[in-house]
């Protein structure tokens, strides 16, 4: 059974880490290697792969440094970006397998163009695509493209538990809010989430069913949502929503 960890760093990453039983680990988007060879040396455990979704600095400025204490590693990320530390660069439909469990690479492109997440064993790792109440912004990629991305991850089993590489909850929800001000769930969400934020703990992960109830960028079909944007985008069609709606989260 994996044990799935958050290390935070900078103001609001979080690197994922994945420990078996025997004192092993992966580590998912290490931003910072300090944190991470904390965690290791306070829970005495030997660190065998790097897990990278996109070439973003506060994803992949600490692989150095890791690599160099622990030069062994495998570093699997994404083959489409310029990540010069990996050793095993993979893409959609790529299997890997952690610890006993297959986990399986799929293309998310949209926030940069070669995004992607790992899933396996009812977990998503999918890095600044999906996060709580929200979504990343398209920097390199199209709105078609993350649009693709959010409903291939929204396809995944309700139950997938989503561990997203931000804290931004609580001012996502704060947009959702926005846009569908009479939901009961986002309401009750709001209170959940202000409760673990002041005591600091973490809002993640969340899971693929709660998204469905509560993130206005993976209901774009529904007549609250596309009510919201009605003065925003002539075109109703859920493409259009969803880039109407991204639009405004920019400016939010």
């Amino acid at each position: 059974m994996l044990h799935i960890k958050s290390i935070p760093a900078f103001n609001d990453n979080y690197i994922w880490l994945i420990e078996n039983s025997d004192g092993r680990c992966v580590v998912v988007d290490p931003g910072d290697a300090k944190p991470v060879l904390e965690y290791l040396s306070k829970h005495d455990l030997t660190l065998n792969a790097i897990l990278i979704t996109h070439h973003h600095h506060d994803h992949i400025g600490g692989v150095p440094e890791l690599v160099h204490q622990f030069p062994n590693i495998d570093v699997v990320g994404p083959e489409a970006e310029p990540i010069p530390t990996l050793t095993h660069p993979v893409s959609d439909g790529s299997q890997l397998e952690l610890f006993g469990e297959v986990f399986t690479v799929i293309g998310i492109e949209g926030h940069t163009l070669g995004h992607i997440g790992y899933y396996g064993n009812g977990h998503l790792f999918c890095g600044d695509t999906l996060f709580s109440a929200g979504c990343g912004r398209v920097f390199e990629g199209t709105y078609s493209q993350m649009f693709d991305a959010l409903t291939t991850l929204a396809s995944l089993p309700d139950e997938t538990k989503v561990y997203c590489a931000h804290e931004y909850t609580s001012s996502n929800v704060s947009f959702a809010l926005a846009i569908e001000p009479e939901s009961e769930p986002l309401r009750q969400y709001r209170d959940d989430v202000n409760r673990m934020r002041a005591q600091d703990l973490p809002t993640l992960p969340t899971t693929i069913k709660q998204e469905k109830r509560i993130n206005p960028f993976l209901r774009c079909e529904e007549p609250n949502v596309i009510k919201s944007v009605t003065n925003r985008t002539q075109n109703l069609d859920p493409l259009s929503v969803f880039t109407a709606l991204r639009e405004w989260k920019n400016e939010f």
